[in-house]
């Protein structure tokens, strides 16, 4: 866990914290610390070149978006995911993302349809340059663009408090070429329905990429769970 791998911020900004808790997070996510490695305050201090503190309030912050575990004796280290927690989260998806779809699609108005096909524009380019963190944020926004047009800020406050186990999942299952559909034809087939007004084919649409995501994590934590 001690290597590298994350870069000095050298002109701190009044958001420090909030830096440091993207960067941390987008390592975990990315998988530049491994499930299980220890998170040593000085050598994240060092690499970050940020105080004890900041780094023990990241750390805290990250815990509540269950992206690290405290263990006696060990101190933090970056949480596992096993095939419930993966069931859970997708489950918890299926019902917050189909609702919020159906909802979008029977508001939907020019403005809310320009904003989120700029957002799936922005997605694309995301899966194009390959950049994981940069997919993550607009993916984030789609979906926030989503919820917004839905009115269902509570549910939005649900989903931003799993997004970083959600990004994990999204990780693992980015580069399988075992899809049902790309990535980006799900995201398109989702705003496709929502802009046409259409409910059921929002929700089907919904359905469909998480059915096909889901599939794939569920194979991949299986193998991981027996080779461990």
């Amino acid at each position: 866990m001690n290597k590298a791998v994350l870069s000095k911020i050298s002109h701190p900004p009044a958001t420090l914290r909030d830096m440091v808790q993207e960067r941390m997070r987008e390592a975990i996510i990315e998988g530049h610390f491994k499930p299980g490695d220890r998170l040593v305050e000085r050598p994240l201090c060092e690499q970050l070149g940020v105080s004890r503190t900041v780094i023990r309030e990241t750390i805290r912050y990250l815990e509540a978006e269950g992206l690290v575990e405290i263990l006696s004796g060990r101190g933090p280290i970056v949480a596992t995911m096993n095939r419930d927690d993966a069931r859970q989260i997708y489950e918890i998806r299926r019902m917050l993302e189909t609702a919020a779809a159906r909802k979008c699609a029977e508001n939907i108005t020019e403005e809310r349809t320009l904003k989120l096909e700029t957002a799936l524009l922005h997605l694309k380019q995301g899966f194009s340059d390959k950049t994981p963190g940069a997919l993550f944020r607009a993916t984030a926004d789609f979906y926030s663009e989503v919820f917004d047009g839905a009115g269902h800020h509570i549910a939005w406050e649900v989903v931003q408090r799993l997004n970083g186990r959600i990004s994990r999942l999204r990780m693992m299952t980015l580069t399988t070429a075992e899809r049902a559909q790309p990535g980006p034809a799900h995201m398109q087939a989702i705003c496709d329905a929502i802009v046409s007004g259409n409910p059921d084919a929002a929700e089907t649409a919904v359905h469909n990429h998480l059915n096909d995501t889901a599939a794939i994590a569920e194979r991949l934590l299986a193998e991981e769970e027996r080779n461990t």
